[in-house]
């Protein structure tokens, strides 16, 4: 491990390497890879909601919680807490493959209650 997360490069390298393995995976990976055109743009977003997220910057612009309801939608309701667990698996894997520390903890716990709160909503817009 190469210690804690500490700048923005460190979160770019999580984030593509979470990705990479999110775009492989065979049970969720379909859901990123049909509706993500532009992966290259998509990691420096991702990346900047991260070091948002992480360091108290504001670097991120986006509603989260609006486009898991409308890949929801599209993917006809079927995204379950079940997908949600294998992606947080993949996040903590990437995280602790990588790095150790306070930052790296906050990046699991902050990962633990973002999937939670937009599984809920993403439940709740269902019709």
């Amino acid at each position: 491990m190469s210690g804690d997360i500490k700048t923005r490069e460190d979160v770019f390298l999580l984030v593509s390497g979470f990705y990479k393995k999110v775009r492989q995976n065979p049970e969720i990976g379909h859901f990123f890879n049909e509706v993500i055109q532009d992966w290259d743009a998509h990691l420096e977003k991702l990346t900047d909601f991260w070091e948002s997220n992480l360091f108290f910057k504001a670097l991120y612009t986006g509603n989260p919680q609006k486009v898991h309801v409308k890949v929801d939608q599209e993917n006809h309701q079927e995204i379950s807490s079940y997908h949600f667990g294998i992606w947080l698996n993949l996040w903590f894997e990437t995280i602790d493959e990588l790095f150790e520390g306070e930052l790296a903890n906050r990046a699991k716990n902050n990962a633990r209650k973002m999937s939670s709160h937009l599984y809920l909503k993403m439940f709740q817009a269902r019709k």
